[in-house]
């Protein structure tokens, strides 16, 4: 599955597919994309890929440019195993412009997550 489209509920929560929730067993990182979407990637995705590449020379601006991206705004959750909700705090929603619908893509080894 490369791809679904969902509804959050009243609590801003996100339903993940059931053929999906193995893969973000390890948690969940939601952060700002480049542009007015979200980047959802499994935690252990984040740990072994994304945040190596946060690390850097404290001097060079392009790795702070992408900690503050990346950082601001950053939530860690564990998936609700038993319904397979994560909830998507407020400051992110209105980050991506997405009101209560949005779409999922799989983007590699993470997830897009942007309004329709």
């Amino acid at each position: 599955m490369d791809y679904f489209q969902r509804k959050l509920d009243d609590k801003r929560r996100l339903t993940i597919p059931s053929e999906l929730r193995e893969e973000f067993s390890s948690g969940v990182v939601i952060t700002r994309g480049f542009k007015k979407y979200l980047h959802m990637y499994p935690k252990a995705v984040w740990d072994q890929l994304v945040e190596p590449e946060l690390q850097g020379s404290i001097l060079d601006e392009t790795i702070a440019d992408l900690n503050v991206k990346f950082r601001y705004g950053k939530i860690e959750a564990e998936m609700d195993v038993k319904q397979g909700r994560i909830v998507i705090e407020q400051n992110l929603l209105d980050y991506s412009e997405i009101d209560r619908e949005l779409v999922a893509v799989r983007a590699g080894k993470y997830w897009r997550l942007m309004k329709p």
